[in-house]
């Protein structure tokens, strides 16, 4: 392999959504160059991907932040520590080097990069739409069927139909209730499995007529001309059908989740999960870290403030790969400010 082709660095990150972000910020304090590598065209993950001006509330000294909002928060912060991004490529291999000194891990577009450590910050790995079971569905999607909303402003005064009772669905129709000419929420029960302070104020808005609830029924079949939704029809428990008029399907049924090739890298996998130290966040691979959703440990909260927590602690417990023997001194950033931006990697 021709030294050219590889991109060396201290620490590969596999992932650039919100924790693999603050990973770059934390690994950049403790002077360790990163790589970061990333299946979306931009960082930012499912927060930028999925949802980014929907609010987030439990983000430390943030009472309310859009996501997308606070992925540009997290690469401004990262910013002084100059990460190279490979974006639009999926981690394809991993594997120990010639010597024995680093892990080399190479993408599908062909991308070589080489680090004593690595932190796997993938999520719940790639992630698509779980898609109903509608004949033709597919010719609407892009034009009338969407599985997550960028702008809140390019559905005003649409009608909308959503599908679902989760957080997602009971969410976004509290949101565009405000925008949209008519909001109508198709759920196969009356009790939705969201937030209970957000279920309360979906029902008062059904009771309002600002929402319509239109349960228990769920999706049945669509009607338009194969790209321009007139209605969707949706069936009760019995197979009675009813004709909702909509521009827009809106189907929330959650997330397809693959770890894809990380499963084969001889990572101890359980539920789609990695099982990791909760102290250093290692992986059953020395060198290896997990950090975020794709981590698991007894107690694990899958909040990204426990992902924040977790990327410094990984972050800490890399140095020891990188650097074999010394200590890393930490000390509070209030005392040392931010470390000179490290030399660019090749």
């Amino acid at each position: 392999m021709s030294e050219a082709t590889v991109h060396r660095s201290d620490v590969i990150v596999i992932g650039a959504g919100p924790v693999g972000l603050f990973a770059i910020f934390q690994l950049g304090m403790a002077r360790l160059r990163c790589h970061v590598v990333d299946v979306l065209d931009a960082p930012g993950g499912q927060c930028t991907a999925l949802y980014p001006e929907k609010p987030i509330f439990d983000i430390p000294a943030c009472p309310r932040v859009l996501a997308g909002d606070l992925v540009d928060r997290l690469l401004e912060q990262a910013k002084p520590f100059a990460p190279t991004f490979h974006l639009g490529q999926r981690a394809e291999s991993l594997c120990r080097t010639e010597n024995d000194t680093a892990w080399r891990l190479t993408t599908d577009a062909g991308t070589v990069l080489e680090a004593p450590a690595v932190l796997i910050a993938a999520g719940a790995g790639a992630f698509g739409p779980n898609r109903p079971p509608l004949a033709g569905i597919e010719t609407y999607e892009g034009t009338s069927v969407f599985y997550m909303v960028s702008r809140r402003e390019a559905l005003r005064d649409k009608r909308v139909v959503i599908a679902g009772g989760g957080d997602s669905a009971v969410d976004w129709a509290l949101s565009l209730s405000d925008v949209a000419e008519r909001v109508m929420v198709v759920h196969r029960r009356a009790k939705f499995r969201a937030a209970p302070d957000s279920v309360a104020r979906l029902q008062a808005l059904g009771e309002s007529g600002r929402i319509e609830l239109v349960t228990p029924y769920q999706l049945h079949g669509l009607e338009g001309d194969g790209q321009r939704l007139e209605a969707v029809v949706v069936a009760d428990l019995d197979g009675a059908t009813r004709r909702l008029e909509a521009d827009i399907l809106l189907p929330f049924f959650g997330l397809a989740n693959d770890l894809g090739p990380i499963s084969a890298w001889g990572i101890e996998v359980k539920r789609h999960q990695i099982p990791v130290d909760p102290a250093t966040c290692a992986t059953n691979l020395p060198g290896v870290f997990a950090i975020g959703d794709v981590a698991s440990y007894p107690g694990k909260l899958k909040l990204i403030l426990t992902g924040f927590s977790e990327a410094a602690m990984a972050a800490h417990a890399a140095y020891e790969s990188v650097y074999p023997g010394e200590t890393l001194h930490f000390e509070h950033s209030t005392t040392t400010g931010l470390p000179d931006a490290p030399a660019p990697t090749a």
